[in-house]
């Protein structure tokens, strides 16, 4: 695996980094388990500390995290400053609520000859993270924040052009007061992810990536004996309503496909449209997508970026030009992008047919499938017609109406008349295909942790 920075903008390699090699890995590996021996047993008060510092840090140095993120992957300047602080919050989070997350429950009991009850949460080990490169630092934060405020140590493995991302965030975290092997970022090459996930002092894997590497990782996991906690695609659906503010929901569609370039699990992908507004609201949204500007992703002006290399727009190309073959009908819309960089046209899906198995497909970039839904129950079935269940979103002025839909919609998170709210105070995940487990909150603290019961009983009690 070739790590190296390539700016999509300019298609300029910057930076290469060689593979960690075997030694550096069972060094990691050594470094992070010494740290998390005496980790687990540090103070909530500490960790909170390091937390606040790394949140610090970031805000302080935003523009300096920032840039990196934009000439690494491509991101919108103004979006990798919200991406920053967005990872800053979620330290604070954790600095402030993991000790009352984690602390002792003690356990109603139906007889009192069962004993004093109680359930502890303690830290494990080694989490191994393996993070993509949409959201560089966010995909980072979500993990290790919760994890080393538990008590974990983490080893990262991050996407191969996101190398400097990765490296930053080693730094910060060193600079922030954590010990030695408390956080380490690893530039493995493929094979290591077996090696790694099979030594008896890593606890668990976190991955967010391709259905194809979840499946791979989960195996490995399994076979190890070790957790897995799965973040994968998604094909989110965009429900709009009869009675839906059409101005204002067919601007938030626009967003909500075209924010990072449409390369984000939870961007509303497949946008079901109620019969009777259907062609207003492919009007507005047709208006709405030819107000972006491509260009230069450092300039405050953009609000189209690249795709995050040649190869995700190539890639991006020809699954269109598949689908189109199943008969998918495929119009452009929105302004001209430019032909230097990684820049990808936006378009318009349509004749998404149950025979089309495009339909299944998720579309990594600023494509929208469009589809016609005759009411309420045909669009929930639309919406729930795909092998993903990340996210959602359902527009609506009838919010009780809202609800009722989305609690039928197979997916772990819908958001009315929003297309996603990606905060550090809501938790994140999905179903199906989409993988399992939850992130941020009290749900993703208690992953990697042993849920411990201790039970005082009295030494004359019955069996």
């Amino acid at each position: 695996m070739a790590y190296a920075t390539i700016n999509p903008y300019t298609g300029e390699t910057l930076k290469t980094f060689p593979d960690a090699t075997d030694q550096e890995v069972q060094t990691a590996l050594t470094e992070a388990y010494d740290a998390f021996k005496s980790w687990r047993h540090a103070p909530f008060a500490e960790r909170a500390k390091i937390m606040t510092a790394a949140a610090n840090i970031l805000r302080r140095d935003i523009d300096k995290y920032s840039r990196l993120l934009t000439l690494e992957m491509g991101k919108i300047y103004a979006e990798a400053k919200a991406e920053t602080i967005l990872s800053a919050e979620i330290f604070e989070y954790y600095a402030k609520n993991a000790e009352d997350l984690l602390k002792a429950e003690k356990l109603p009991v139906a007889d009192p000859k069962e004993g004093e009850a109680v359930l502890i949460h303690q830290p494990q080990g080694i989490v191994f993270a393996i993070e993509p490169w949409n959201f560089p630092f966010y995909q980072i934060a979500r993990i290790i924040a919760p994890q080393l405020s538990a008590g974990n140590t983490v080893i990262l493995k991050h996407a191969s052009n996101v190398p400097q991302c990765a490296a930053a965030f080693d730094d910060l975290m060193k600079e922030a007061g954590l010990p030695k092997g408390g956080f380490r970022n690893l530039y493995a090459a493929r094979h290591h992810t077996e090696t790694i996930l099979k030594d008896p002092r890593v606890c668990g894997v976190a991955l967010t990536g391709s259905e194809g590497a979840g499946a791979v990782v989960a195996g490995i996991a399994a076979q190890a004996l070790k957790k897995s906690t799965m973040e994968l695609g998604g094909s989110d659906a965009f429900l709009v309503l009869d009675d839906a503010d059409l101005e204002k929901t067919a601007k938030w569609a626009a967003f909500g496909r075209h924010w990072n370039a449409g390369q984000v699990c939870v961007s509303a992908k497949r946008l079901i449209v109620a019969d009777a507004v259907y062609d207003r609201f492919l009007e507005l949204y047709k208006a709405e997508v030819a107000k972006l500007i491509p260009g230069d992703p450092m300039d405050p002006k953009t609000t189209l970026a690249p795709l995050s290399s040649q190869k995700a727009a190539d890639d991006l190309k020809a699954q269109v030009e598949e689908a189109k073959k199943h008969g998918a009908v495929v119009e452009a819309i929105g302004p001209s992008v430019p032909a230097k960089g990684a820049f990808f046209q936006p378009l318009l899906m349509t004749n998404l047919h149950e025979n089309n198995e495009a339909r299944l497909w998720e579309f990594f970039g600023p494509v929208t499938q469009l589809y016609r839904a005759k009411d309420d129950a045909d669009a929930i079935r639309i919406a729930n017609d795909s092998p993903f269940g990340l996210g959602g979103s359902v527009f609506t002025k009838d919010t009780k109406r809202g609800v009722k839909v989305a609690e039928q919609i197979y997916t772990g998170m819908v958001y009315i008349n929003h297309p996603t709210m990606v905060k550090a105070d809501l938790p994140f995940g999905g179903v199906a295909r989409s993988g399992y487990g939850r992130e941020l909150i009290g749900l993703g603290i208690k992953e990697f942790v042993n849920h411990k019961l201790i039970d005082v009983v009295d030494i004359d009690a019955p069996f």
